[in-house]
């Protein structure tokens, strides 16, 4: 799933060379917020910054929520949030998406260009996914596994979630813990 590079509408870029020149000219006093420390946000901000040089103000706070808040507010410049929380801020005119993060642009927002288009290398995404303590019998994981397969193929659901989520859900059974990784210099985490 891609994140957003999003702003407040009032902030004057419009666009990725617009916000890389703007934080150039603003080396450490442009603010980029996050939904804290090791968040797919902030780390979709550290690949950024590592990849164009810039010097950006890292704002951690403790939730997305606050984050999104903070920036609808234009009490920080930037953040890189998950588009189905930003994606009806964005339809409304109260974010400016400038890019998403994915090596793909975003079939929701097909008119929006990915990062690595102005920034060779950028690739992020992110996921969600359902779990289970460890140890849940088996039978329990088949039986969750096809309850929510069979919910994600409801029409209704599929078409909600097509709406908001791209690309689509792998429905994929498995037993392995979450770890994040970095991969040929593409930084994927689950949160």
């Amino acid at each position: 799933m891609p994140l957003i590079l999003e702003v407040h509408p009032s902030f004057s870029a419009k666009t990725v060379p617009e916000f890389i020149a703007y934080a150039k000219a603003n080396l450490g006093r442009t603010s980029v917020a996050s939904a804290g420390i090791g968040t797919p946000g902030h780390m979709a901000s550290e690949l950024f910054q590592s990849l164009t040089g810039l010097d950006l103000l890292d704002v951690p706070y403790r939730g997305g929520a606050p984050a999104l808040t903070d920036l609808l507010a234009g009490h920080v410049h930037v953040i890189f949030d998950n588009l189905p929380t930003s994606l009806e801020y964005i339809r409304a005119g109260k974010l400016r998406p400038l890019a998403v993060s994915t090596a793909t642009r975003s079939d929701t927002l097909p008119d929006l260009p990915t990062v690595s288009e102005f920034v060779p290398g950028y690739e992020v995404s992110s996921w969600f996914g359902i779990g289970a303590p460890r140890n849940t019998p088996t039978q329990v994981v088949d039986k969750l596994n096809a309850e929510i397969n069979a919910g994600l193929a409801t029409p209704k659901l599929k078409a909600q979630l097509t709406r908001l989520l791209t690309p689509p859900l792998q429905k994929k059974r498995g037993r392995e813990p979450l770890r994040p990784h970095a991969t040929k210099g593409a930084i994927i985490t689950g949160e």
